[in-house]
């Protein structure tokens, strides 16, 4: 872990976060959205919504919610939406970027404790790249594990009681993400290749390559939405994607292997994780088999030939 002697990846003694909310839609369900606006609005300065289409699929917001749309006119991907609201803020003036999926429900409190898990590693002289909260998918049970690489393995931190102030991850979902607005600019934005899946693991290892680290805040909480069900397989419990994602989680595993600055441990772990899917979502998965080893073949093809963007 590097410590940081460049005072621009910290915020000046005693300045407030002045914190922009960006959160990405694409054809939300009114209800879950609605209620993340109202748990959110207290905790930010700023809240941006980029749609990933017309604004036609959005709710009525409430009129002092103090939201600004963005329509795009179609789905440019998560990356691109991303990094446009993140523009915006920037504009605005924000000092950190809060990123939200139209499937997330952040606690109360989620806001402020992971403004002080930052603040508190940055008082250590760390750099940071984001901090996010520990998430619990209703339909799962479970809290989510923050992941770490050691040697070719991925294993998880352990988040029980006693329970860590915080926990070092390789990456962070981009769910509930706080970034400083320094750190973006010495990493970058999102990168928009990979148009879905895969965009917070490629931030979170790049700006580690970079000399930032990421770390979960098991104290902030919040709820999230992962995988359109769940399958129960052998004892265990795995989140099912549809076929154009896992379209994506294939070809952009291979897009990230072939970074330069990606490490041969990662790119044996990458490989390795979407053989993995490969096999077990063709073969062992009920429903829609043929369907789910098209949509891989056709993205292990694309990765091969690195076709970037949109399918």
């Amino acid at each position: 872990m590097r410590l940081s002697n460049d005072a621009d990846h910290q915020p000046e003694d005693g300045a407030t976060p002045y914190i922009g909310c960006v959160i990405v839609t694409y054809r939300p369900s009114h209800a879950p959205l609605l209620q993340q606006i109202e748990a959110i609005r207290s905790q930010v300065d700023t809240i941006t919504l980029v749609d990933n289409g017309d604004g036609s699929d959005l709710p009525v917001f409430p009129e002092d919610a103090g939201i600004e749309i963005i329509p795009l006119g179609d789905n440019f991907g998560i990356a691109h939406a991303q990094n446009i609201g993140i523009g915006r803020a920037r504009d605005r003036g924000a000092s950190h970027i809060l990123l939200l999926d139209q499937d997330s429900l952040p606690a109360a409190d989620m806001v402020a404790r992971l403004i002080k898990g930052l603040t508190d590693l940055q008082g250590a002289r760390i750099a940071v790249a984001a901090v996010g909260p520990q998430y619990r998918d209703d339909r799962q049970g479970m809290a989510s594990p923050f992941v770490y690489r050691e040697g070719c393995v991925l294993r998880e931190r352990p988040t029980t009681e006693p329970q860590p102030v915080h926990v070092q991850a390789d990456f962070l979902i981009a769910s509930g993400c706080l970034i400083p607005i320094a750190v973006l600019d010495a990493v970058g934005d999102m990168d928009e290749a990979f148009f879905m899946d895969y965009v917070d693991i490629e931030w979170g290892l790049r700006a580690q390559y970079r000399g930032f680290a990421s770390y979960g805040i098991p104290a902030a909480r919040m709820i999230h939405s992962l995988g359109d069900e769940w399958i129960a397989y052998k004892g265990k419990r795995f989140p099912v994607h549809s076929p154009l994602r896992h379209y994506y989680y294939v070809r952009n595993s291979i897009l990230l292997a072939r970074r330069s600055w990606t490490g041969p441990e990662w790119k044996f772990i990458l490989i390795r994780r979407m053989l993995k899917q490969f096999v077990f979502f063709s073969f062992f998965v009920p429903g829609r088999r043929a369907e789910h080893f098209r949509m891989m073949t056709l993205g292990l093809w694309h990765g091969i030939i690195k076709r970037q963007g949109r399918r």
